[in-house]
Parts: C-alpha cells; sequence; structure tokens
C-alpha cells in the first residue's frame, strides 16, 4: 500500500478540534515542525498533546501554544517556554506533568496494548501520591490536581502503577522512509519519534528522504509500517537549532584563532 500523501496541508487536513495528538521529538531535534506549521494554518483548536517538551517559545509546539491551539499538554519537561508558564499559571492550560522515562514507556504500553505497568519512578513523591497541580483558576488557585496512584510492593520494593497513553493522531519526523511507511531515525532525532509513532490511532511521519520499499534493511527499520498510516516528503529544510554553543578554536601553534 502506498501511503505517500501529496504534502503537510493534505496529511493533517482531517485532525479535528479537540484531538489528542502524539508528537515526536526532544527540544527542536526530530520535531515534525512541517506538520505543525500545516497544523497551525489548519486551525484545529482544543487540541491536547503529548510530547516530551511542548515547544520552545513560538518554535515546534510553540507555535500552537501562541496561537491558543492547544488546551492540554501532557509532558516531562516545560522549561524554557514562557508562553506556557504564562497560559499555565492563568487558567489558559492544564498541565499533566510525567517522568521523562515514565511518559516514554507510557506511549510505548499504548502503542503495544498494556493498559498499565508498574514503575519505581516517583514512589514517595507527589507523582503517586498526588496532589502535582494541573490547572489554575485565574487567581492562581489549583483547581485540578493529580490524583494518587496505585502503589504496590514487589519483593523488597515499591512500585507506582502508571497507565498507557494512546492519541487519535501522532505526528513524527524520520530521516528516511518508504511508500509502505517504515521508518528509520537519524541518531538522537529518533527519541520519541518511534514511541509517539507506535501510540497513534493515525500516524502521520513527515520524511527527508523517500525511498521504494525494501531499500531500507529490515534490521534498519525503527518504526515499521504497520504503525504508519501518511507519509509526507517535506526535504531537509526547517531544521533549527535550539541552542548554539560555541568555543574557541585553537591553531597547531596553541594560540587562539
Amino acid at each position: 500500500m502506498d501511503k505517500v500523501v501529496a504534502g503537510p496541508r493534505e496529511a493533517v487536513a482531517d485532525i479535528p478540534d479537540g484531538a489528542v495528538l502524539a508528537v515526536g521529538g526532544f527540544g527542536l531535534c526530530g520535531v515534525p515542525v512541517a506538520l505543525i506549521d500545516a497544523l497551525l494554518e489548519q486551525g484545529a483548536r482544543g487540541l491536547t498533546t503529548i510530547s516530551n517538551n511542548c515547544g520552545v517559545d513560538d518554535q515546534a509546539l510553540g507555535v500552537l501554544l501562541y496561537a491558543n491551539r492547544i488546551s492540554r499538554t501532557i509532558s516531562s519537561f516545560v522549561g524554557g517556554n514562557k508562553e506556557l508558564a504564562r497560559l499555565y499559571l492563568s487558567g489558559e492550560l492544564e498541565v499533566e506533568l510525567t517522568p521523562q522515562g515514565t511518559l516514554a514507556e507510557r506511549l510505548r504500553a499504548g502503542g503495544t496494548g498494556i493498559p498499565a505497568f508498574y514503575t519505581p519512578t516517583g514512589v514517595g513523591t507527589m507523582v503517586a501520591e498526588g496532589g502535582i497541580p494541573i490547572r489554575y483558576d485565574a487567581d492562581g488557585n489549583v483547581v485540578v490536581a493529580s490524583e494518587p496512584k496505585e502503589v504496590r510492593r514487589f519483593g523488597e520494593e515499591d512500585y507506582v502503577l502508571e497507565t498507557a497513553l494512546t492519541a487519535d493522531f501522532a505526528l513524527v519526523r524520520a530521516a528516511v522512509g518508504d511508500r509502505h511507511g517504515n521508518l528509520l531515525f537519524h541518531e538522537s532525532a529518533r527519541n520519541f519519534n518511534p514511541l509517539a509513532g507506535m501510540a497513534g490511532r493515525i500516524t502521520i511521519a513527515e520524511v527527508e528522504q523517500l525511498v521504494e520499499p525494501g531499500e531500507i534493511l529490515p534490521e534498519s527499520v525503527h518504526l515499521p509500517g504497520v504503525f504508519v498510516q501518511r507519509v509526507v516528503v517535506v526535504g531537509t529544510e526547517g531544521k533549527k537549532i535550539e541552542k548554539r554553543t560555541t568555543r574557541p578554536r585553537r591553531n597547531p601553534q596553541g594560540a587562539t584563532a
């Protein structure tokens, strides 16, 4: 089955208001920016996003935040995004904070049909005991907080029960994809992409390079095509660096260049 669609606009055209989205990426690495920009243009509102972070200021998922398109986010790291902090503290955005490894496993569990699992992460903290603010009101009062979770002892250790995550749509970015939807990610740009792609009922992949079925070695496939419903070719343009740090170069004689 050829899963290639004409472009990002066509790929996200049927995402409705109120949809739940699992979105790959880590910071600005491996983020499906073309699909996010197309969704901004498409106009869907009241979205719930599941992602490691919710973009940075006015980039990646940040563009949807600035346009007031996201009403709830399930994320691990939300620092570095001033607009998210403003929306959260003013009561305009619900935020469910989840430890990073737990978030990854919740997505993986959702993709494999496992409803819940036990983990030691969060035992003895508000993650397990509840009370983490999810939504404030305009006056800064907590109106929705996380609920206590089941804790069970296995052997000598306590573990907290975490539930799986699934999404109506998943947006991911891959380095290489074929017409059947098999995907290969480049190094650290792999990050949350395969996990998000597994968790989506309809997974849309933007790829930098399209190849024919069979050109990706089976052992090199990071996300099998069975999880992917749409493929969009976007090339390598538009990738951004979140923070650029440099140091002075030294020539062979030791002087600073």
